[in-house]
């Protein structure tokens, strides 16, 4: 059993099957799936031992569902949010007609000037709703929601893709397609200069 606060084997899991597998000798396939018996083995040889129950316990509890499971219960990748290259094997789909991005207060401005962008990630992440939108930005500080003018965008050819746990992926947002949520919390300076979405 994993000696320590399940949270942190959440963690390496997600720092392993994201970002560096190499950190541990594991290799991962193109669409990012490794064995879960080398995923153990490698973990353990570096130092982190958990067992395969440990492993299906993070995955079927962890609430933003950060792991997918092959049908056969053998493989297992991360659902989304790699700085690694994966393809992940998604098809494009019609995204609902608008989506949120929750950020820090902070970060406001320069997004809604330059647009969204991934950063570090491959892709930039998108919630099918302000509540899940709420928890991102609170991650970073005193969040603020943003709104993204999806299907508007789908119109205009950019492509939309749903990962296993929900979280919606497109490669950009333009500013265009932004607006702060109006019941995010906002500067009033912020929220008074920036237009409503055009429909």
């Amino acid at each position: 059993m994993f000696a320590g606060d399940i949270s942190k084997l959440s963690k390496f899991l997600s720092f392993v099957l994201r970002h560096k597998p190499d950190a541990i000798g594991l290799t991962l396939d193109p669409q990012g799936w490794t064995s879960i018996d080398d995923l153990i083995g490698k973990s353990d040889a570096a130092g982190t031992r958990f067992s395969r129950e440990d492993l299906l316990h993070v995955v079927e509890t962890s609430e933003k569902k950060r792991f997918t499971l092959s049908t056969d219960g053998q493989r297992i990748r991360a659902a989304q949010g790699h700085s690694i290259d994966v393809e992940l094997g998604l098809s494009a789909r019609e995204p609902p007609n608008v989506l949120y991005h929750g950020t820090a207060t902070q970060f406001v401005d320069s997004i809604l000037s330059e647009g969204l962008k991934p950063q570090a990630r491959k892709q930039v992440h998108l919630s099918a709703d302000e509540a899940t939108a709420h928890r991102v930005g609170q991650r970073h500080g005193k969040p603020t929601i943003l709104v993204v003018d999806a299907l508007r965008m789908h119109a205009k050819g950019f492509l939309f893709f749903l990962a296993d746990n929900g979280v919606w992926l497109t490669d950009q947002v333009p500013a265009e397609f932004l607006a702060p949520s109006p019941s995010s919390t906002t500067d009033s300076a912020t929220t008074s200069t920036q237009p409503k979405l055009s429909r």
